[in-house]
């Protein structure tokens, strides 16, 4: 039984030793039966990725871009910012590249390769100049691949996700035109390393894309140049696309200028009431401008408080003084009114004094006694043929009294009343007032419109 017992033992490293090489074994097969493609295939022994291609001196490598804009959202102008989801390709030439025939499916000149791959190769650094955030999509994992071509061309494809900063302006809102950029530049390599260059189809749209607010102008302007920049201290390769935001003025003109244009007619109904209804006619002028004053006010909250004046400013504000001029129109034909009732009541009490002024010569009528100036001629002396060098006064045998001289009354600055000497119908001053108003207050208003409009126009395009 012992001898049983220290034969097994000796034996148990053998079989640990047979299981582990079984073990090896298995794993090589699985590893062969997942076989897809080395980095070392296609790649030489001495290939180093940290070092550029290898062009003519003084050429730089050229970098092919194209990008697909699948969507642009979240235009929002209080941060300044868009938010654009694309595919984005690159294509570049690397000739260190060792391709064999037997990775080519048959009639195929290209073979993809998974996102893994990519990290064995140089890569260019493009990345967005003025991008607040930027980032490949993931779902279970990057959404990135990298296509090779027999002709030793590389393509790397990814959807990205960037939200990018749009430097806006607002005096023409709410028929604003936003030019919003996309720049790419290479981050480490100057234009004399690498160059950028769009690809014959450059920046193409979703032909499905919609936004909100804005129409999407059309085409897109594409621009390659070089820009300095001093935190590198060099010249570097840039791309840039412009994308035009024409703002739609369907919403505003249903939400903003319609009711507004409605609040001013509504003010100019108060031209028709008369001075008997002075509580409706003040609550129409006051609700119109608070009405003005309370939308102003919601539509101010959409944009960001910018310190210049905009269009709709200059909407809103002609809109409101039109029915502040309203207003203090009301506030002098009242101030008439009331002048004209003051000399109606009075007229039953100064008349007698006016009668016996009249009676002792002091004035001829009731319209001199009312006028400025009075002018009170003596009546021609007559020498009496019994005594001559006396005078006396015809209807009179008193004596002369001396010349009176000029007096002078103040006048009221305006006539509140007069008499119309073609029809001899009587004018009062507040009545007329209201009647012209009907008139101008509609006339300055269209012609108001009439300028405001075309200005707009013409500024926008």
């Amino acid at each position: 039984m012992a001898t049983a017992s220290n034969h097994r033992h000796r034996n148990s490293p053998v079989i640990f030793g047979l299981v582990l090489l079984l073990l090896g074994f298995l794993k090589e097969v699985i590893t062969a039966k997942n076989y897809t493609l080395k980095p070392r295939v296609v790649l030489p022994d001495d290939y180093v990725k940290e070092v550029r291609p290898p062009s003519k001196k003084g050429t730089p490598v050229v970098v092919e871009f194209s990008i697909f804009v699948v969507d642009i959202n979240s235009i929002n102008v209080e941060d300044m910012d868009f938010r654009v989801d694309m595919f984005v390709h690159q294509k570049w030439v690397e000739s260190r590249l060792d391709l064999h025939d037997d990775i080519f499916e048959d009639g195929d000149d290209h073979v993809i390769l998974p996102p893994e791959f990519f990290d064995n190769l140089w890569q260019p650094d493009p990345y967005f100049l003025n991008s607040k955030i930027s980032e490949i999509a993931t779902l279970t994992h990057k959404f990135s691949s990298v296509t090779l071509y027999k002709n030793s061309t590389v393509r790397y494809a990814c959807m990205m996700h960037a939200i990018i900063a749009c430097q806006m302006e607002f005096q023409l809102y709410p028929m604003d035109i936003q030019i919003c950029p996309i720049y790419i530049e290479s981050f480490s390599y100057h234009n004399q390393k690498i160059r950028l260059k769009w690809a014959d189809n450059g920046v193409t749209l979703n032909p499905e894309l919609k936004l909100l607010q804005y129409n999407l102008g059309q085409p897109l302007q594409l621009e390659e140049t070089d820009g300095y920049m001093p935190e590198k201290y060099g010249n570097f390769s840039r791309l840039a696309v412009y994308f035009r935001f024409e703002r739609q003025i369907g919403h505003h003109l249903i939400q903003t200028f319609a009711p507004s244009t409605l609040v001013v007619m509504l003010s100019w109904f108060s031209f028709w009431l008369g001075l008997d209804a002075i509580p409706g006619r003040v609550t129409l002028l006051v609700t119109c401008m608070l009405t003005l004053v309370t939308m102003f006010t919601g539509m101010r909250a959409d944009i960001p408080p910018v310190a210049y004046v905009k269009a709709l400013d200059l909407w809103m504000a002609g809109c409101m003084m039109f029915v502040f001029s309203a207003l203090a129109e009301f506030v002098v034909v009242k101030v008439l009114d009331v002048q004209y009732q003051y000399q109606v009541n009075k007229v039953p009490k100064i008349l007698p004094m006016r009668i016996s002024a009249m009676e002792k010569g002091q004035c001829t009528t009731v319209a001199n006694w009312e006028g400025g100036t009075v002018n009170v001629r003596p009546r021609k002396p007559t020498q009496t043929p019994t005594t001559p060098g006396q005078v006396s006064l015809q209807g009179n045998g008193g004596p002369q009294p001396p010349p009176v001289r000029q007096t002078t009354r103040r006048q009221s600055i305006l006539s509140v009343a007069w008499t119309d000497t073609d029809t001899g119908i009587e004018k009062i001053m507040w009545r007329e007032i209201d009647k012209m108003s009907r008139v101008v207050f509609p006339g300055l208003f269209l012609v108001f419109v009439i300028l405001y409009w075309p200005i707009l126009i013409f500024k926008t395009s």
